[in-house]
């Protein structure tokens, strides 16, 4: 296989009102994966020029299946994540700032006031 899962369809609309076809994920090891181009929550537009628009799931599973071995893909990259069963490996986040952007500073200033608490207590 091309080593992907994809969602959507004009009968499983994976986002409201959108009847578009989508990957939902990359198998490790699986062609796509080496290859490292697509990504999980991409927008498939065509196959081999072939437009995926309109399309039952079970169409669109068929082009993919029946695609041969040079498989050319259309896409439009995910701008911003989706809700849904896409998974994330941290390459599609948001722009603010992780929470680990303030747990990380905030800890080390607590161990560092912890450790000079304790060594002015030592010289009372």
């Amino acid at each position: 296989g091309l080593g992907f899962n994809i969602v959507g369809g004009t009968d499983q609309q994976y986002i409201s009102n959108d009847s578009s076809i989508y990957v939902s994920r990359i198998k490790k090891d699986g062609a796509a994966y080496l290859d490292g181009r697509l990504q999980e929550g991409d927008k498939i537009l065509a196959v081999n020029g072939k437009d995926l628009k309109d399309l039952r799931h079970k169409d669109a599973v068929e082009l993919f299946r029946n695609a041969g071995y040079d498989v050319s893909l259309k896409i439009q990259r995910r701008l911003q994540p989706q809700n849904g069963p896409v998974s994330h490996r941290g390459d599609g986040e948001s722009g603010g700032l992780s929470l680990a952007a303030f747990l990380v500073p905030g800890l080390a200033l607590a161990a560092a006031a912890v450790w000079i608490m304790l060594r002015y207590r030592q010289r009372m």
